[in-house]
């Protein structure tokens, strides 16, 4: 089962303060085409209804949900290359909100699924239930320097998303470090919390990271630049955008493109 209300969630996902500005309005009384109103609208009926268009929606809560165990896996018809049905569920309609609220960047769901892939293989095969959620929390390796290649990252969010005290490390399959996710964090099933084991939400905080400062993903060096906030490895852009021109012609990449990283 995909969430509800999948294809009307871009107001719900946008992080904003939860209030609203409306510019000062002088208006001759009785003119009636001032600020655009129609004819026979009463002037502050328009201006009321202009007000309520410039309010935002409030941001999400950022937490992740404890939920049951013996959930059951999605049945979802798998995708291209056989990307669980969840995921591309995920993935597309984080390409259908940023296209509404941020169409410059022009992000393919493909790429995020190129993300997804590197990062946890769409949550390990899709472990995830009929609303995105993972079956079982999706965590990234101590960032405490004991592994080769490793940064040493002190805890930034007192544990609340990474369940560790001491030191941080990724959360959700798409594997974001808990400081980047509060900063960026979007809902991307319209529940009003922005959970990064939700697979709904870790791709739609993930296109807005990789969209940030005003990138374009059909300008191919604008494109590895917001992949390299991920992993700072040409590598790692090497693979998702071999997995991204994958899953978007049906052809499995070859082992060459492929670089370790």
């Amino acid at each position: 089962m995909v969430p509800a209300g999948l294809t009307a969630v871009g107001a719900a996902s946008e992080v904003g303060d939860g209030t609203h500005a409306a510019a000062a309005v002088q208006q001759l009384p009785g003119d009636e085409n001032a600020l655009g109103a129609k004819p026979g609208e009463e002037p502050i009926e328009f201006v009321m209804h202009a007000m309520a268009q410039q309010r935002v929606a409030p941001p999400p809560i950022v937490k992740t949900v404890a939920l049951p165990e013996g959930r059951q896996k999605a049945d979802l018809p798998a995708g291209p290359m056989g990307v669980p049905g969840i995921a591309v569920a995920a993935y597309q309609n984080a390409e259908r909100v940023l296209g509404a609220e941020n169409p410059t960047c022009n992000m393919p769901w493909t790429m995020l699924a190129g993300i997804g892939r590197v990062e946890s293989t769409h949550d390990y095969g899709g472990k995830a239930d009929g609303d995105g959620n993972s079956l079982a929390p999706v965590y990234g390796p101590v960032l405490d320097g004991s592994l080769y290649g490793n940064n040493v990252i002190r805890d930034s969010d007192d544990g609340e998303l990474d369940g560790l005290a001491g030191y941080d490390r990724a959360i959700g399959p798409m594997q974001f470090l808990p400081q980047t996710w509060k900063h960026y964090a979007a809902d991307g099933n319209g529940d009003g919390i922005a959970d990064p084991q939700n697979l709904f939400d870790a791709a739609l905080t993930a296109g807005k990271y990789l969209c940030d400062g005003g990138l374009n993903m059909r300008d191919l060096s604008q494109q590895s630049k917001a992949i390299l906030r991920y992993n700072n490895s040409m590598a790692y852009v090497a693979n998702v955008m071999a997995w991204e021109t994958s899953y978007a012609n049906g052809v499995a990449p070859r082992p060459g493109d492929l670089p370790k990283i």
